[in-house]
């Protein structure tokens, strides 16, 4: 897993998203239609096809995001790359704006999963969806040239940098260090014209302290960066990181023990996660199932982790999805997602997904999974696998006899891979 990681990135050759410029054309393209539209009723049919189009392009997006899990021999690379574009958590703004969520995360997520966390963090706090879903490009210094007109300091993203991405709700910062980081991000900004780029008339003159160090003296993203490096090396930092890494990939409640290895390996390579990971997947807790493991240590899948991983096991291909048309895609996996609790690229909050068993086993979506594994599989594929053999490879050796006895007794295959995906969808991640 770790070799794998660190060797070239495959799916991105295989399933290509598109980036930030090249969907940026088409999204100005549609809102001119938009606008049109609001002028002369007479320009809404090309409006709408131009919708249509860009609702094809994301739900595209959506398969080869899809695909790559399905089939990848890097499994782990596709895991991390939704954890961490969980924890720099956007939601679009607007219907428009959607059309950025997946190339967000391609841009500034994915190439970063094993490096270091820094880079990261620079890469998600000054991407200009991070900018726009926390009103980062509306916040202006209070004593900038342009402090004018209502127009004021937005604190939004300096308290999630703290909170979410660095520090952790419970570190070392006050309302002070909120403030000082907001006035130090002013400035930060974005242009469909120009796309990213700083402002130094809308940001706060002078120098600004955070944690007790004191950043520059003149407007410019060097003390913005400054400050993001500082972060990503603290040790609050490196804690809240190792502990939900930990709480995503081993347990809702993990051993204390496998957090502070997880810690002391950040701290050691300067913030670097290859040895984070490591210390992680050396680690016996990482392995152990079951009773032995204590209270909270299965884990559920979340929907999407779910849905991937049971077509994955069936033999899906990911030529053969990323063919499905739009039905298709919205019959068997958009909205089950929706129905099973997980909304595409539609998080509650800033905080992301939740992470524990309860938020996802409930009445509504257990039904939803149930109703998915009985009827989606033969939709998008056709011919399954036989079931007495499918049992095994998708449970393992140590499937529960009475699911091995339900599959083999299948009236059909249908039922057959419906019973063992159901049983699926109570079972650790691994």
């Amino acid at each position: 897993m770790l070799s794998r990681l660190a060797g070239p990135d495959q799916m991105t050759g295989r399933f290509p998203i598109p980036l930030t410029d090249a969907v940026t054309p088409r999204v100005e393209e549609l809102r001119a239609l938009q606008r049109a539209r609001a002028e002369n009723d007479e320009n809404e049919e090309a409006y709408r096809a131009g919708r249509q189009q860009m609702e094809a392009a994301r739900l595209a997006t959506f398969r080869a995001h899809l695909a790559r899990g399905i089939e990848t021999t890097d499994g782990f690379r596709e895991r991390l790359t939704q954890f961490w574009g969980d924890h720099f958590t956007i939601r679009a703004r607007n219907g428009l704006m959607r059309h950025y969520v997946t190339p967000y995360v391609e841009e500034t997520i994915r190439p970063h999963v094993a490096g270091r966390f820094a880079d990261m963090l620079r890469a998600a706090v000054t991407h200009p969806m991070m900018l726009i879903y926390l009103d980062q490009v509306r916040s202006v210094g209070p004593n900038s040239p342009v402090a004018r007109d209502g127009r004021g300091l937005n604190e939004n993203l300096a308290r999630e940098v703290l909170e979410l991405h660095t520090l952790g709700v419970d570190g070392p910062y006050g309302q002070a260090d909120v403030r000082q980081l907001a006035e130090l991000f002013t400035g930060l900004s974005w242009g469909a014209d120009r796309g990213f780029w700083f402002r130094p008339r809308f940001a706060e003159p002078g120098a600004e302290t955070v944690l007790g160090v004191t950043y520059g003296s003149e407007a410019s993203l060097e003390p913005i960066h400054a400050v993001l490096d500082d972060l990503a090396a603290h040790p609050s930092t490196a804690r809240h990181l190792a502990t939900k890494l930990a709480v995503h990939f081993v347990a809702d409640a993990p051993p204390p023990g496998l957090i502070d290895v997880m810690t002391a390996a950040y701290l050691a390579s300067d913030g670097a996660l290859l040895p984070v990971y490591e210390a992680m997947l050396r680690h016996p807790a990482a392995w152990t199932r079951g009773i032995e493991a204590g209270p909270g240590a299965a884990k559920v899948m979340q929907p999407f982790q779910f849905i991937q991983s049971a077509l994955r096991g069936i033999g899906a291909n990911g030529d053969d999805l990323i063919a499905l048309d739009r039905p298709m895609t919205v019959r068997n996996l958009m909205r089950p997602l929706l129905y099973m609790g997980q909304d595409w690229e539609r998080p509650d909050g800033p905080d992301g997904l939740p992470e524990t068993a309860e938020a996802w086993i409930t009445p509504q979506g257990m039904a939803a999974r149930i109703d998915w594994a009985f009827r989606a599989p033969s939709a998008l594929m056709g011919d399954l696998p036989d079931p007495r053999d499918a049992v095994r490879h998708l449970l393992g050796a140590d499937a529960p006899r009475t699911v091995v006895f339900a599959a083999g007794a299948a009236e059909d295959r249908v039922e057959g891979i419906g019973v063992i995906l159901t049983s699926a969808a109570f079972q650790r991640r691994d």
